[in-house]
């Protein structure tokens, strides 16, 4: 496809984008209750064209476009997968409901409540997906028939080299053909040449090859340890030609570990993470964190002091149970409790660690002395951990995620891939709680708390949330 082509279907597919908004705006408003606020689609097409509304649409257009632009919807996806576009798609709409709720109260768009922005969402993120979905298809046919190709040159032969080249050999929807490989007389040499791939040049007649064939892409797959000079010189060279570069963001060959581009000060960084980045659903989280501890401590201030009266009736001592704990990346802090023990009970732990019945470097007694009769109580039924919700409150804790360790917990830690665990927000409760809590051993809770970062989504927490509820009902593993 020609550049002058190219940009024509890109500014077409941009407006198309905006019309189908539009319309989302126009269905929104037919579909949506007049009851509440809503006007009929007839309503909608009679009404006046007043300054107001170009002025509004003026503003709301333009942001909408821009919107689409920060996250990349108009970007090349050729290497993208369906799923996460439709993913940024979903983030993109979602946002645009959100201007649109933020512009109706700042210019008093009367059709605009509740009920329409989730419709407008519904039919906007839905038409806008299946926009997608049929120009990768049509783009997708295109390629398959030769047309609107990439031709890539692919640097270095290793099993790195090897293993792009059959991924993209294996997605002729993507449209790559590849001309073959670039590198040296090496002892794995034999091994490739027997694969059936072709050896196009050296590294001397590089240059010279960029000058004679159609090249688009340079994927540099080289041991950067060992060819970082080359590589750099022949990023240089491709520069020179306006040839793209392509590299493996898995420079370090780790195992779990995510990475993403971004820019810093008008340089590109990669960013290797393991655990779960900032970002909008760390917001929503947040902010969900933020609601319901903040409803649950309105709804059950009854209970907390009804609590609180108890243990001042039933034992000498502090209501609140205050213990430094490890947080997020180390960070300390302070966690609430009902106190469940009697006031010197941390004096009398190391003479009692021989007790101690579970395995690693937590300490846990089911029959635990220094228990109150109330304490034991709470313990069982958990109520000894509704004050944390006060730290969800105030932004230490979340109310899903691994549990905050206690300094002399975390001191005996042997193994490295558990502290990954402090990567993310101590929680109330997490996987362990609803699979056992003190009857799992301390291995399988440290693995349960690995899958918990691996496999984070708010869809995740919600599960967790509703799970937690039965398991604390049964009190099973609680002591």
């Amino acid at each position: 496809m020609s550049e002058t082509k190219r940009r024509f279907v890109m500014n077409a597919f941009k407006v198309f984008d905006l019309v189908l908004l539009v319309v989302a705006f126009g269905l929104a408003s037919m579909l949506s209750d007049a009851s509440r606020g809503g006007v009929a689609f007839v309503d909608f097409l009679s009404m006046k064209v007043t300054l107001g509304n170009v002025l509004t649409f003026a503003v709301l257009l333009p942001t909408w476009h821009l919107i689409f632009l920060l996250f990349g919807l108009y970007e090349s996806k050729r290497l993208s997968t369906r799923s996460s576009e439709m993913i940024d798609t979903a983030k993109a709409t979602t946002l645009v409901s959100i201007s649109l709720l933020f512009a109706s109260s700042l210019f008093h768009i009367r059709m605009v409540n509740f009920s329409f922005v989730v419709l407008f969402w519904c039919i906007g993120t839905i038409s806008i997906a299946f926009g997608r979905l049929a120009v990768r298809r049509w783009l997708g046919s295109m390629r398959r028939n030769g047309r609107n190709l990439h031709h890539i040159l692919i640097l270095g032969t290793n099993e790195r080299a090897t293993a792009f080249a059959h991924r993209i050999e294996a997605q002729s929807e993507l449209g790559y053909r590849l001309l073959g490989f670039v590198d040296e007389e090496w002892e794995g040499i034999a091994g490739f040449l027997g694969s059936g791939y072709e050896l196009c040049t050296d590294f001397a007649g590089l240059s010279d090859f960029l000058r004679r064939n159609i090249v688009d892409e340079v994927a540099i797959y080289l041991p950067l340890r060992s060819f970082y000079a080359l590589a750099c010189q022949v990023a240089a060279t491709c520069e020179q030609h306006g040839v793209i570069i392509r590299f493996d963001s898995d420079l370090f060959d780790l195992k779990t570990a995510h990475s993403r581009a971004e820019e810093f000060d008008g340089a590109a960084q990669i960013t290797v993470y393991t655990s779960i980045l900032d970002g909008w659903q760390m917001l929503v989280k947040r902010i969900q964190d933020f609601a319901i501890s903040f409803t649950l401590l309105l709804l059950l201030s009854p209970l907390f002091l009804l609590i609180s009266f108890l243990i001042k009736l039933t034992s000498n001592g502090p209501v609140f149970f205050l213990q430094e704990r490890v947080g997020l990346n180390k960070r300390r802090f302070k966690i609430f409790k009902f106190r469940t023990m009697i006031p010197n009970a941390e004096k009398m732990m190391a003479e009692l660690e021989v007790l101690n019945e579970l395995s690693g470097p937590v300490f846990k007694i089911k029959n635990d002395p220094r228990l109150t009769p109330l304490g034991r109580f709470l313990r069982r039924s958990s109520l000894d951990e509704l004050p944390q919700l006060l730290n969800v409150l105030l932004g230490d804790m979340s109310l899903v995620g691994p549990r905050p360790m206690a300094i002399r917990d975390f001191e005996g830690f042997s193994e490295d891939w558990q502290r990954r665990r402090f990567s993310v927000p101590p929680g109330i409760t997490c996987l362990w709680q609803i699979n056992g809590r003190n009857s799992v051993p301390f291995q399988q809770w440290m693995e349960m708390d690995m899958q918990y970062i691996a496999e984070w989504s708010l869809w995740l927490d919600l599960k967790i949330l509703a799970r937690t509820i039965p398991a604390v009902w049964k009190g099973t593993g609680a002591a």
